[in-house]
């Protein structure tokens, strides 16, 4: 058994203009070693990103990762992650220690980006974990809307990446004109 260590989520990726924040649970294993969001080579994120916001012709799936967020950036995306804190050997959000669990400010997020028009969850658990441990203790505005996603995760196999790809375009279609 791995030894549980209190692992620390990344600061947002945001600017004040942002549109749509989309949040993870907590980074996994690879991301954290590489203190990169969806660092995993297999992770469907940022192939979803660069298809939704890149032409065909500039797509690149090895895009480095500084471009990477000016895309969010530029297209009014903030990224960050339901959990500020917790305990999770390994990189499965079901192995979480649900008693170690912090979330981040999301009162303050929600003061400094007064654009925001949707909260979007990778996958079941930073819905679930926001619905529980957040959204209760939240003045969320009324144009804001919560859209749940399916996981980018590799772990969730039930959908290809073309099948993610495409809910994740649809679900946030509305969302993407600035």
């Amino acid at each position: 058994m791995e030894p549980e260590q209190l692992l620390t989520s990344f600061p947002a990726i945001e600017n004040p203009a942002a549109r749509i924040l989309i949040l993870g649970s907590m980074p996994g294993a690879a991301s954290l070693r590489l203190q990169q969001y969806y660092a995993h080579p297999q992770n469907a994120f940022w192939p979803i990103m660069e298809s939704m916001f890149s032409t065909p012709d500039k797509l690149n799936l090895k895009t480095d990762y500084a471009t990477r967020i000016q895309l969010l950036l530029d297209n009014g995306i903030a990224l960050w992650d339901v959990l500020q804190h917790c305990f999770r050997p390994g990189s499965l959000d079901a192995r979480i220690v649900r008693s170690s669990i912090v979330c981040n400010n999301f009162v303050a997020f929600l003061e400094q980006h007064p654009l925001l028009t949707t909260i979007a969850f990778n996958g079941k658990t930073a819905d679930q974990l926001f619905r529980k441990h957040v959204l209760k203790d939240l003045n969320l505005p009324a144009h804001v809307r919560l859209a749940a996603l399916p996981s980018s995760s590799p772990a969730m196999a039930t959908l290809n990446r073309d099948q993610k790809i495409a809910r994740w375009k649809a679900a946030l279609a509305c969302d993407q004109s600035g």
